[in-house]
């Protein structure tokens, strides 16, 4: 049986008339959220923006909400999500945005009700504790950090 959770969603004004995030077929993880921009915004290429989705949400305790790329804007486009997963802790109530960036050779345009990242529901471990020592167990990787599970 399927896990199910739910997130409360304030919609702002500028919200008005956007679809609620919704995941696009039944095997999707993400559900896609849309720019609530009030008029067209420009990235041009190496640029960044910060898009507003026109929504607040109430998470329960033990969930996050990671901000994801979607995979079309990356390839058709360039364009992608800067700080991927982003995160959304549960007790933040402030209205979600999407830092995009234009790694494209093209400006991009943004446009109202167009879908710009995908929210991922995750459970999240609740209590955490580091707890400090001299020592830690032994790998076969061991300290090999970036490439270093590679056959090359």
């Amino acid at each position: 049986m399927a896990e199910f959770a739910e997130i409360i969603v304030k919609r702002l004004p500028h919200g008005g008339g956007l679809p609620l995030p919704k995941r696009m077929t039944e095997g999707s993880s993400g559900c896609d959220v849309c720019a609530a921009v009030e008029e067209d915004e420009i990235i041009a290429p190496g640029e960044r923006a910060l898009i507003p989705t026109g929504f607040c949400f109430e998470i329960p305790l033990g969930i996050e909400i990671q901000v994801r790329p979607r995979s079309g804007l990356a390839l058709k486009h360039g364009v992608t999500v800067l700080n991927t997963p982003g995160t959304v802790d549960s007790d933040y109530r402030g209205e979600v945005k999407v830092i995009l960036i234009n790694h494209g050779k093209d400006p991009f345009t943004v446009r109202r009700g167009e879908r710009i990242a995908q929210l991922v529901p995750a459970r999240v471990i609740e209590e955490v504790v580091f707890s400090e020592n001299e020592t830690i167990s032994e790998t076969l990787r061991g300290s090999g950090g970036f490439g270093s599970t590679s056959t090359v």
